[in-house]
């Protein structure tokens, strides 16, 4: 019996413009801009990467800083479309990526739970549903008519990450384990992301923790430039990554 595919991606690149000259004050840019004296060229944080995630598989992404690991995870999350190639996700994700940067802070903790819901794909009945176990689960209740932008960065994180795990996915994406808030609730969030990974779903996992890499994941790539230089066996993978860190 065949593996049920969640993730494919095929030959996905990411482009972005940058301009190829200095310039010496903001009124020069504006200058060169009229009179189309600017020069761009295509940076690829990502080129030609191929890979395939199963229901139950962790994956794990490793690199140095810029990489192009965060790119990767949002190309697979649809925030980004890929300058070409192809990524298809089957099912509900659940991304761990920039908790609460769906938010309106003007609407208040229970507006801002039906919002974030339904930006991950969830009814606005589900939702509805769901909101006293959230608020609950990210010890908020008092706070639900309380608009965000009253919130400090702590409370925000905790309401974001109760409302995106409430519901086991099909796709789990994690950029780093995440702990958000105090002790207690580091503690209590970084269970649940594991509990969530051993559920069954198939999980995208960005990570610096070699430890966690060898651990967790059924396979690892190890981008470099935004092209992956080795995939495979999560060990041989990490050996590769630091005999070239060491080198």
């Amino acid at each position: 019996m065949s593996q049920q595919k969640i993730v494919e991606v095929a030959n996905a690149s990411m482009a972005y413009r940058r301009t190829r000259h200095r310039v010496s004050s903001l009124k020069q840019t504006a200058i060169d801009t009229i009179r189309r004296r600017m020069a761009y060229e295509q940076f690829f944080a990502l080129r030609d990467v191929s890979f395939e995630i199963n229901r139950g598989e962790t994956v794990s992404v490793i690199g140095r800083n810029g990489a192009g690991k965060s790119t990767l995870l949002k190309v697979v999350a649809r925030v980004l479309p890929p300058t070409s190639g192809r990524v298809i996700v089957h099912g509900s994700v659940a991304p761990m990526i920039e908790l609460g940067a769906g938010f309106n802070p003007e609407l208040t903790g229970a507006e801002n739970i039906m919002l974030y819901g339904t930006l991950l794909g969830r009814t606005p009945k589900e939702m509805q549903g769901r909101i006293e176990a959230i608020a609950d689960w990210a010890g908020l209740t008092s706070h639900m008519d309380i608009p965000i932008r009253a919130y400090s960065s702590g409370m925000t994180a905790r309401l974001a990450f109760a409302t995106a795990t409430d519901r086991t996915p099909d796709l789990l994406l994690i950029d780093e384990i995440l702990s958000v808030g105090d002790e207690d609730f580091k503690d209590k969030s970084k269970a649940r992301t594991v509990e969530m990974m051993n559920s069954g779903c198939a999980v995208l996992l960005v990570t610096h923790d070699l430890t966690a890499v060898t651990s967790m994941s059924s396979r690892a790539i190890y981008l470099e430039n935004g092209t992956p230089k080795a995939t495979g066996k999560p060990q041989q993978v990490v050996d590769a990554y630091l005999n070239d860190v060491h080198h």
